[in-house]
């Protein structure tokens, strides 16, 4: 193979001569400031582009703001088209907080401590968090967080007990449920 130039290499290659498969990797990055966006958007298409945007499935501020700044709108035209969102109701912090609170919940199995973390890092206020969280009803998510227990505590191979109860309560809280409620699902497990 060293003998072989890169040509005929690459030829070989295609042909099916050598296995070597690499991953595909995408050459645009968050923080590759040699590449442009894809596209920019005037300010006119984007105001159509996000309302199809919003009408998909909820948004928050924060990821139309992110939206708009992979697009090439900046400065006050965002934040003059987001306000005009949110007075045509396309955007709305309270039903986007529900609504993700939800959807996490029922659906990924996450718990409260993750779903907060993860609106936060949305930039939702506070108010927002807390009316998300109140849409999690206390007896299905202990209900979830056991058969969440149940499960893992059968999927995991370890003969040491100690170490098989370390490893299903940290799975637990790295779903982001309580540290109390989970030592209580894991001991009911015995």
């Amino acid at each position: 193979m060293r003998g072989l130039k890169f040509v005929e290499f690459e030829k070989k290659s295609k042909q099916g001569y050598f296995a070597l498969k690499l991953p595909k990797m995408s050459s645009w990055g968050t923080n590759n400031p040699d590449h442009a966006p894809k596209k920019y958007w005037s300010v006119e298409e984007a105001r159509g582009k996000l309302e199809t945007y919003c009408a998909y499935q909820e948004r928050c501020q924060w990821e139309v703001r992110r939206k708009l700044y992979e697009k090439g709108i900046k400065g006050d035209s965002a934040e003059e088209l987001i306000s005009e969102m949110i007075l045509s109701d396309f955007l709305n912090e309270e039903r986007f907080a529900r609504s993700f609170a939800r959807g996490k919940f029922r659906l990924r199995h996450w718990g409260r401590t993750r779903i907060t973390r993860e609106l936060k890092l949305r930039q939702i206020s506070p108010a927002c968090v807390r009316l998300g969280l109140s849409e999690i009803d206390p007896e299905e998510y202990y209900d979830v967080l056991l058969n969440q227990a149940e499960k893992k505590w059968e999927k995991t191979v370890e003969k040491d007990p100690f170490k098989k109860r370390y490893k299903v309560i940290s799975y637990l809280m790295a779903k982001g449920f309580e540290q109390d409620l989970v030592q209580e699902a894991v001991a009911s497990l015995r």
